[in-house]
């Protein structure tokens, strides 16, 4: 009985090999046709969009996004100098060799930094692990006051899921936020499935940013250290420490203490301790 029992997981165990051996062949399968689409496709819709881009004064090659960002189209070589004049340090290319028009020996002759994330067209996203680095690099780039140029073949898709993440992590938007607002820049944007869903499960992974809440300082004052200055304090039984928030941050600590108990002294006031501490702040 107990081989029989073993025979059928293993045969569930197969089946389950199995279906999942067809679903990686699929989706190479999948990977290949989209491909090789791609392929055949890249110059006719490159030269689509060339020819919309000089007869149509809104079909632009590229949108500024934010103060340090562009999401556009695949440059050509005469565009990297007209790119340096914008003031771009960094391009992020979304696109597979056979797309890529502008080699990133030419980037570096003109002081450009050249990020490449290869990227299948139509159907496929960035990995999120290349999100993070896209992003990073557009965040310092940004930081260094120079402009990161963000493409694919036409500044829609792939280009587009980068610089949502960039936007939802350090501009603190949603995901369909950000996505409403790159529309208001560039209105023909448009993302796959894939790409939505990597924009979306990034904002739910990314790291939330580091919230500082100001903090009050504080003088922590004991017995002892007000033995002398207080006839009564022998009285006081209920408190081993008094907390007085501290006003001023320069100043070392037994200088604030001298201020605070020489106020006792001169103001004359001997009620109880413990309720006047309280009250009393340092200078």
């Amino acid at each position: 009985m107990k081989i029989e029992d073993l025979d059928d997981v293993e045969n569930e165990d197969g089946d389950y090999g199995a279906k999942q051996l067809q679903i990686v062949r699929v989706d190479e399968a999948k990977r290949l046709l989209v491909g090789a689409g791609a392929r055949i496709l890249f110059y006719p819709t490159l030269l689509y969009n060339v020819f919309r881009n000089k007869i149509q004064s809104e079909f632009r090659w590229w949108d500024e996004v934010d103060q340090f960002l562009l999401l556009g189209a695949v440059p050509f070589p005469k565009d990297v100098r007209r790119l340096k004049q914008l003031g771009v340090g960094g391009v992020i290319t979304l696109n597979e060799p056979f797309e890529t028009l502008v080699s990133t020996s030419l980037y570096h002759a003109y002081g450009i930094d050249h990020l490449v994330i290869p990227t299948r067209d139509y159907l496929f996203a960035p990995s999120v692990s290349d999100i993070s680095r896209a992003v990073d690099f557009i965040h310092n780039n940004a930081s260094c006051g120079r402009t990161t140029y963000v493409h694919c073949k036409a500044g829609r898709g792939r280009s587009t899921t980068i610089v949502l993440c960039y936007l939802v992590e350090h501009k603190q938007m949603t995901p369909a936020g950000a996505l409403e607002y790159v529309r208001t820049r560039r209105p023909r944007v448009l993302l796959a499935p894939s790409q939505w869903k990597a924009v979306v499960e990034y904002s739910m992974h990314r790291q939330p940013a580091t919230i500082h809440s100001p903090s009050v300082d504080a003088v922590m004052i004991t017995k002892a250290d007000l033995e002398g200055y207080h006839s009564t304090f022998d009285d006081i039984t209920s408190k081993e420490l008094v907390i007085v928030p501290r006003m001023v941050r320069a100043r070392p600590i037994i200088a604030r203490l001298s201020c605070l108990l020489a106020s006792f002294k001169v103001s004359g006031v001997y009620g109880h301790v413990s309720g006047r501490l309280h009250e009393a702040r340092a200078c």
